[in-house]
């Protein structure tokens, strides 16, 4: 069952991307979440409206610069060389610079679940129209050959959407599968893949719904946290990965309490060696290192630019300072009051979603609040905000 694209056959899709499964007779094929992952933060500035189609639709000068690959005879692709060229061009996707467009046919079919163009013109328009709208964010991760004309790329892309008062972040992770025409030696289509939603054909309603969560109101406060990429995210939780961080802690009750928040937060205040009042920062985490919860701690994330060497000493001796060395975490992202019920219950949804996805959770858990943890308006803590409560699972296993 070749599918002819570009002038050529290949493979289709289910043939070559483990991330689509082949459907029983009868039945259409359904694209399920990948399976790896990789990550980003930051916005760039953004490009005003009346400049989309002169940016879009230039010519870029500035890739003579770049290595284009060598070109090969009739039918035969550097596929080495196109893998080395995409590397040094897509991180350009939505800077001043941009992508060389010389290396796609006019010709080229792009589609994700909610867009499709089928000229050059109109894909990099809608490169264009995102930048203006949302301020992209993109990281590549890894550009790989999956077949005799196709590479994949994975990605992450962080947008914030500037139209919206509240500014909402929206994340999408994913793959592209870029085939390749062999008489041009150049692209000729560009296929995105979602990992937080199954039926990524165009049109997806379930992508548009996707976007459509992401730009709900919330507010968080806005304080320094802890440093962190996402690396995937799918519909049920993000693999982050987490740069080390301070914290100072004392021993909790359980994990949804706050016995113990106003020693921690004492320490902060200035009851500590040089009476140094530190700036507070979000969210407070309170740790459960078994899967019974029974040995539960409370902590507050100390600001990044603190370290051993310039952090006072607690003057109370229930508190500590420890140094968290960071790593991947799975955090699954729920709003309303976190008691003790309703936290088990996520820590198992969690859990069972990473064994499914054949990561390997370990033993506890950290519970992440945005808000005071001695709060009891439960009803304003519904409403507050999507990230107001994370539960975060320690995984390994990970390619």
């Amino acid at each position: 069952m070749a599918a002819t694209l570009c002038g050529h056959h290949w493979r289709p899709i289910a043939a070559i991307h483990p991330n689509f499964r082949q459907p029983a007779a009868g039945k259409p094929a359904r694209a399920l979440p990948a399976a790896q992952y990789r990550p980003s933060r930051e916005g760039k500035p953004a490009l005003g409206a009346g400049r989309i189609f002169k940016w879009a639709l230039r010519s870029s000068s500035s890739s003579v610069e770049r290595r284009a690959p060598a070109l090969a005879g009739p039918g035969v692709v550097d596929t080495e060389g196109l893998v080395r060229f995409l590397y040094e061009d897509l991180p350009h996707l939505f800077d001043e610079q941009g992508i060389d467009r010389s290396m796609y046919d006019d010709r080229v079919r792009f589609r994700d679940p909610i867009t499709k163009h089928d000229t050059i013109d109109g894909y990099l328009f809608n490169i264009g129209l995102l930048k203006v709208l949302f301020r992209p964010d993109f990281q590549l991760h890894h550009v790989r050959q999956t077949g005799p004309y196709e590479i994949t790329t994975r990605w992450t892309m962080v947008m914030r959407f500037v139209l919206l008062p509240w500014r909402p972040e929206l994340v999408f992770t994913g793959i592209s599968i870029m085939a390749v025409n062999p008489q041009t030696q150049k692209f000729c289509s560009h296929v995105d893949v979602w990992d937080s939603i199954e039926k990524n054909e165009y049109f997806s309603l379930e992508g548009l719904w996707d976007v459509l969560q992401q730009l709900r109101i919330y507010v968080t406060p806005d304080l320094e946290t802890p440093q962190y990429q996402i690396l995937k995210r799918t519909a049920t939780y993000e693999l982050r990965k987490y740069e080390p961080f301070v914290v100072a802690e004392t021993k909790g009750d359980k994990l949804s309490g706050s016995s113990g928040f106003k020693d921690v937060a004492g320490y902060i205040f200035g009851k500590n060696s040089s009476m140094e009042k530190i700036p507070m920062t979000t969210p407070v985490f309170t740790q459960a290192r078994d899967d019974k919860l029974s040995e539960v701690s409370i902590q507050i994330v100390l600001p990044m630019n603190k370290d051993f060497s310039n952090l006072p000493v607690p003057t109370m001796e229930a508190v500590s300072l420890r140094k968290v060395d960071g790593g991947m975490m799975a955090a699954t992202k729920f709003s309303g009051k976190p008691t003790e019920e309703l936290v088990r219950k996520k820590g198992k949804e969690l859990q069972s979603a990473l064994l499914k996805d054949g990561l390997k959770p370990q033993k506890g858990c950290l519970l992440a609040r945005y808000n005071d943890p001695q709060q009891t308006w439960s009803c304003i803590m519904v409403y507050n905000s999507a990230n107001l409560c994370c539960l975060h699972v320690w995984v390994s296993g990970m390619q």
